[in-house]
């Protein structure tokens, strides 16, 4: 049997995993990354819209990189993609006008929109 130094003990507990460890630390999440569901409605909200714009938002702290779309009447949706090309991509696939938002913000229409919707209670 070979003897137990003093800090022996805790040295074993040590044996948590680092990303599990920081994690709870930090209270950091996981970013769900975007699927083909997130693809599926994107693409049902630009063909049953009209007057839509895409607005790329790039990755931050807490998600991934994300597309907003915009309708003419400022109805909106956003998504996680891939990439911020991937975004552009498919904007371009759709006809669909996109802009980086965190060049240009999101449109005034959308946030009249939301107003509208708060206003009615929704």
């Amino acid at each position: 049997m070979s003897a137990m130094g003093m800090f022996d003990r805790f040295r074993r507990r040590r044996r948590v995993s680092r990303p599990a460890r920081d994690a709870a630390r930090t209270g950091s999440t996981t970013v769900r990354a975007s699927d083909s569901e997130d693809v599926r409605h994107l693409e049902k909200f630009v063909s049953t819209k009209q007057g839509v714009e895409g607005f790329v938002e790039p990755r931050t702290a807490v998600s991934d990189v994300t597309l907003l779309l915009v309708a003419h009447d400022g109805e909106w949706t956003r998504r996680r993609v891939p990439s911020v090309k991937w975004a552009h991509d498919f904007a371009n696939r759709h006809r669909v006008p996109s802009y980086d938002a965190a060049v240009v913000g999101v449109p005034q229409r959308m946030r009249d929109y939301n107003a509208r919707k708060k206003a009615q209670g929704i």
